[in-house]
């Protein structure tokens, strides 16, 4: 493909609460046994993109070391290859990425390097399937300056958290709102952007010239009406991880047949990082019904319409009902947990009970297993 990708992978996002204390938001385990980024790595892979870059700023650690052998994704190429960068003191810069722009400006050395004509720019925290071919064409085809890959929302769903667009009947962008008090538009940005390269170095130098630092903002809101900015309406599912809410609706989708089914049998494959864990273990009075269980569980209790990832125990007369239960979680015999996420690592105690009553409800125990 005649692009280079930039994964946008280095906010934070406070509406996570607990859950981006420890990891990034990109980090979010998905499904099971994948991360949120793996889904824009999969897109870009199976896109023949060669040559990505990560850029990677608040609690990267794990997320780094999810990151830290390419060839899961077949980046690992003599051309090309997945880079992981976050911000360094240089002589020019002592500053952390100040927004989408700056993270991308103290990185400008990765795009002056590069020889392909185009860039594909995505956010890590999407869950989606696309082929960036198909937007490339789109782009070339509208002699656009800037494509915006959108799609219309359900009206159950509150767009005032996205950036909201209008389009004419040409799909030019004739108006951008980013998190609007009021949305007059049901059609939202999926946060990936293909642009040239040139033009993208121009733009991001100019706004590094006048102190902004938000490509959104600065970049796409500035110039709609002076470059050819272009929507690319897609209809298939796509989720962004953007509140604890929209995690655990994202997870509990995986539950429904049609989404496992898109993702996971459906050509192209969603790739991630495989650890060598045995199958899950289902033990003699143990119950499970409409639930995804990773490798390396053990599960003696009853599990209903729940997620529960990689190494966790589940122990004799537990409940877990409409539940996560994040990688390598201990839960005590006779627990009962209910609309809960329970954070990774966690020990709960026996005979406890957790239960989300107007919200899901995070439980963060310490695990008691590896305190010395």
């Amino acid at each position: 493909m005649k692009a280079i990708g930039i994964v946008l992978a280095g906010g934070n996002n406070y509406r996570m609460k607990e859950l981006s204390q420890k990891r990034a938001v990109c980090a979010m385990p998905i499904a099971g046994s994948y991360r949120s980024i793996d889904f824009t790595l999969s897109n870009m892979s199976n896109s023949h993109i060669q040559s990505v870059a990560v850029l990677t700023q608040y609690n990267a650690k794990s997320l780094s070391e999810h990151l830290s052998s390419s060839k899961w994704w077949d980046f690992g190429r003599k051309q090309g290859g997945l880079s992981v960068l976050s911000p360094v003191v240089t002589p020019e810069s002592s500053n952390w990425y100040r927004g989408t722009a700056d993270a991308i400006y103290q990185n400008l050395d990765f795009l002056k390097r590069s020889h392909e004509p185009y860039v594909v720019i995505a956010s890590g925290d999407g869950i989606y399937k696309l082929d960036f071919n198909k937007v490339l064409e789109y782009h070339i085809e509208k002699k656009a300056d800037i494509t915006v890959v959108c799609r219309d929302m359900e009206k159950d769903i509150n767009v005032e958290r996205f950036g909201t667009l209008r389009m004419n009947e040409d799909y030019r962008v004739e108006e951008f709102e980013e998190k609007p008090l009021k949305a007059k538009t049901n059609t939202v940005s999926c946060g990936i952007y293909v642009i040239r390269r040139r033009q993208l170095i121009e733009m991001i130098e100019k706004c590094a010239e006048e102190d902004r630092y938000d490509f959104v903002r600065d970049v796409l809101i500035r110039y709609k009406d002076m470059k050819r900015i272009y929507g690319y309406k897609i209809k298939e599912y796509w989720r962004n991880i953007a509140s604890v809410e929209d995690y655990f609706n994202t997870n509990m989708d995986f539950l429904k047949p049609e989404v496992r089914n898109y993702f996971f049998k459906q050509y192209p494959d969603i790739y991630s990082k495989v650890e060598d864990l045995p199958p899950a273990k289902y033990n003699v009075g143990s119950a499970v019904k409409n639930s995804l269980i990773s490798s390396g569980c053990i599960v003696n209790g009853t599990v209903e319409n729940s997620v529960v990832f990689k190494k966790s125990y589940i122990g004799n007369n537990c409940v877990i009902k409409n539940s996560i239960i994040l990688n390598d979680v201990y839960i005590g015999d006779n627990s009962y947990i209910e609309n809960c996420i329970v954070e990774s690592g966690d020990t709960i105690r026996e005979n406890s009970r957790f239960v989300g009553e107007k919200e899901i409800k995070i439980v963060v125990e310490q695990n008691e297993r590896y305190v010395l």
